[in-house]
């Protein structure tokens, strides 16, 4: 989905290409983009490459809509200068009774959180992507006796699989918990966790919008309407 497409196989259509370019150090980390860079080439797609970025006063989360092979949610944490990714197909809920499957991807570099447009066809992730929701987060004590220590605590609690959160979006708010559930070390298995709203004040009994009629937050336009001002203003290379 998204280069993250996780609902398929990295095949077919949206299959990945050799590595078009290595990317330098991010944040220190100079592998953790690696995958992200090497299945895209930079001169077809509008995506970032991924420039150094300075954290802001609170970590960021985005949730983008992509029009991929098959339609689905990017959730994105900031964590250890990257955006942790997973592929939720159904989207996130405010409903605490919803237990949302999230697949992760690729790390992304953190200015991919601005990033609204139409991937071309036959590049990585081909499809139309907008920014459904972004804001900041904040960690939350564990549950499961998980010590978070700022962000470098976070970042070890995911290797550990489990972190709760608190959202302050636009249209996301409150207490949010990702549990893996599956580490995908069996054969035929591939890592899966769960979204799940937690049960507070900010919880509502509505899960995520109709992604065809839903609006960016930071261009009020849809996915639509994104692919048609795209048509209208090719991407360099094309």
């Amino acid at each position: 989905m998204n280069g993250d497409d996780a609902t398929h196989d990295r095949g077919g259509r949206n299959a990945p290409h050799a590595p078009s370019e290595a990317g330098g150090a991010v944040q220190g980390n100079p592998d953790r983009l690696a995958v992200y860079r090497g299945t895209r080439h930079f001169d077809r797609t509008q995506e970032p490459r991924g420039a150094p970025s300075v954290p802001g006063d609170a970590p960021c989360f985005v949730v983008q809509i992509h029009d991929a092979r098959r339609m689905h949610f990017d959730f994105r944490l900031e964590a250890d200068g990257v955006l942790k990714s997973w592929s939720v197909p159904k989207g996130p809920s405010a409903d605490p009774r919803d237990k949302r499957l999230a697949v992760p991807t690729e790390d992304h570099p953190l200015d991919y959180r601005e990033f609204e447009g139409v991937i071309a066809r036959g590049e990585y992730g081909a499809g139309t992507v907008i920014v459904w929701d972004q804001g900041t987060y904040r960690p939350l004590p564990g549950k499961r006796r998980d010590h978070v220590d700022g962000a470098a605590g976070f970042a070890e609690a995911l290797e550990r699989g489990h972190v709760s959160f608190w959202l302050d979006g636009t249209k996301l708010h409150g207490g949010y918990a990702l549990t893996r559930f599956r580490t995908g070390e069996e054969a035929g298995d591939r890592e899966s966790w769960l979204l799940v709203k937690e049960n507070d004040d900010r919880a509502a009994a509505h899960g995520a919008p109709d992604p065809l009629h839903a609006r960016s937050v930071r261009s009020g336009r849809t996915l639509r309407q994104v692919a048609a001002d795209t048509r209208d203003d090719p991407p360099r290379g094309f």
